[in-house]
């Protein structure tokens, strides 16, 4: 089965965006140190995204306009709006458990849950993550969308690999 992996970033306090929605304190704390490029590493064993409607709406008009910038990737964002999909982009009117599961039993690299919120929540509550790699952003937002909601269930994971670098923590845990 494919692996199903949580790539994302959050600030100190838990948010994966401030109160509108905005990600531009996703850095470290200098801008004169050099970053770890762990995303040309990870992206490798991806080859299809998941996310939700903001998610693809965020990159597109304000993070890359120009392109879409997961080309080589199959993408399915979900959403409640009925659009044309194209080769490589799947608009989907589905719930998060219900595609992820899908995409485990057919062939391929692993799934990359991208965002947002939404469709991590029931992702998260009903155990499909397989990983979660989280970057800890040196930046406490005080307000925000959450990464995690309060959840009926337990989930125990195992720590498998830290890294810092610029002020960033870098977390991969495996449920155990």
């Amino acid at each position: 089965m494919r692996k199903v992996v949580l790539y994302i970033a959050m600030s100190l306090d838990g948010y994966i965006a401030d109160s509108n929605g905005k990600v531009n304190w996703l850095h470290g704390h200098s801008d004169n140190e050099k970053d770890i490029d762990t995303y040309s590493t990870f992206i490798k064993d991806v080859d299809t995204i998941v996310m939700g409607w903001n998610t693809y709406y965020q990159i597109t008009t304000e993070l890359s306009s120009n392109e879409w910038i997961y080309e080589n990737l199959t993408s399915y964002i979900i959403t409640h709006r009925l659009l044309s999909s194209t080769d490589n982009i799947k608009f989907v009117q589905d719930n998060p458990c219900n595609i992820v599961k899908n995409l485990k039993q057919e062939q391929g690299k692993a799934i990359w849950i991208c965002g947002g919120a939404n469709i991590i929540y029931p992702l998260v509550q009903n155990q499909f993550i397989d990983e979660y790699y989280i970057s800890i952003i040196p930046t406490i937002l005080g307000s925000g969308i959450r990464l995690f909601d309060k959840s009926s269930n337990e989930i125990k994971l195992k720590l498998v690999h830290t890294q810092t670098y610029n002020g960033i923590t870098e977390l991969v845990y495996i449920c155990r």
